[in-house]
């Protein structure tokens, strides 16, 4: 899925993959690094993802950080990982939402000047998955993704019936807090 970054002339794709096998988290990013130059692309671990619109809303914070000058990192992949945990210390957020070796289904995301080369972006991340499956489903909030979002964003029960208005918009309440707690790390001086 490519977009277009509201209020930003930037491209943003948002995918997932299923199948990964990386041993060297390392010496993957290491070679995404010498095949995509300066692009911005960031890999997050597609179980502790609560939507695509948690990593759209991430990516937005961490652009408008930039902009404003009220970014944590100097780099804006970095900054978009801090923003979709929640958490302003870089390991703390690799630990929590970031890729590991035992990672199986990643998302990426990545941010071009225009929809090409955000889309020959992505197809150049697609090849270095080796064997890897292009599933974007993988990014939906699900049943059995719902208590590990719960906890990864410290959302209680009590929170989540508070902001859900039907029974059946528990998943829907359960974004918007992700992104709400993720747009307050601005807040954390």
């Amino acid at each position: 899925m490519i977009r277009k970054l509201e209020g930003f002339d930037k491209y943003v794709v948002i995918a997932g993959f299923g199948n990964v096998k990386i041993k060297n988290v390392e010496k993957f990013f290491v070679h995404v690094k010498e095949k995509t130059g300066n692009a911005c692309v960031q890999f997050f671990d597609a179980k502790r993802v609560a939507s695509w619109q948690h990593l759209y809303f991430a990516v937005l914070n961490a652009a408008t950080a930039f902009k404003n000058k009220l970014h944590i990192s100097n780099n804006l992949a970095i900054e978009i990982l801090l923003y979709a945990s929640a958490h302003r210390q870089i390991k703390k957020a690799v630990k929590l939402i970031g890729i590991h070796p035992s990672s199986r289904e990643v998302a990426v995301v990545i941010m071009a000047n225009t929809s090409n080369k955000a889309s020959s972006l992505l197809n150049m991340i697609s090849t270095l998955l080796v064997g890897s499956i292009r599933d974007d489903k993988l990014l939906e909030l699900t049943n059995d993704k719902i208590e590990g979002i719960k906890d990864l964003f410290e959302i209680s029960d009590i929170e989540l019936e508070a902001k859900m208005e039907k029974e059946d918009e528990k998943k829907e309440a359960l974004i918007d807090l992700v992104i709400e707690h993720a747009a307050l790390l601005v807040t954390q001086r």
